[in-house]
């Protein structure tokens, strides 16, 4: 059982914007402490036999230049690669090209800093009608199996997973994250009323998958 109170305020939320070659981008940033060495929850987030244990089963090619799939989700291809510390990748899903960034720092032997950065052009169209709750509730869904996965090494279970999310309960996690997102959205200068309606649309397509 999740603790829904307690891993939605473990989690910390940004939301703002960044330069790159290839122009600006807006910033989903979302980050998490867990009690595992940076070693440990680095593969735990790159090997091909651990991701399933609490995220997706991926395939491809798992080195820089490679092209890597998640099943039934997004694949992309590894841009950047700096173990135990650095992931970069393209995030490609539904005709749309949008990039990840994930960072491990070690706060000491047996405590772990994960922050990711999802990337958004300015003129996503998720962006326009979702916000960053489009994949900031996705990735807040995550992060418990990925606490869970840390601490017992045992694969979640993805049926009871899916169940839980459909529950009261699961419905109540949606609507709090999306709700969280829509104020880290109002703090980095978004209108309250376009981040009210997104927050709405959001939680309403999660909470109807």
């Amino acid at each position: 059982m999740i603790d829904v109170s307690r891993q939605l305020s473990a989690v910390r939320r940004q939301v703002g914007r960044r330069v790159l070659e290839a122009g600006e981008v807006r910033v989903v940033t979302i980050a998490q402490t867990y009690d595992a060495s940076v070693e440990d929850v680095w593969e735990a987030c790159t090997s091909a036999e651990r991701l399933p244990r609490w995220f997706l089963p991926v395939t491809g090619d798992l080195h820089v230049g490679g092209r890597y799939q998640l099943v039934g989700n997004a694949g992309g291809t590894i841009e950047r690669c700096d173990p135990p510390h650095v992931l970069a990748a393209t995030w490609e899903h539904g005709g749309n090209v949008s990039w990840i960034e994930l960072r491990l720092t070690a706060e000491d032997d047996e405590r772990t800093r994960w922050e990711l950065d999802h990337l958004f052009p300015l003129d996503d169209p998720k962006w326009e009608e979702f916000g960053p709750g489009a994949v900031g509730v996705g990735w807040d869904l995550a992060l418990p199996g990925l606490a869970s996965h840390l601490a017992t090494r045992a694969p979640v279970d993805r049926d009871a997973g899916m169940a839980w999310v459909a529950s009261d309960e699961g419905r109540r996690f949606i609507a709090l994250s999306s709700r969280a997102w829509r104020d880290a959205n109002v703090a980095a200068g978004a209108d309250g009323a376009a981040a009210d309606a997104a927050e709405q649309r959001t939680t309403a397509a999660y909470a109807g998958m």
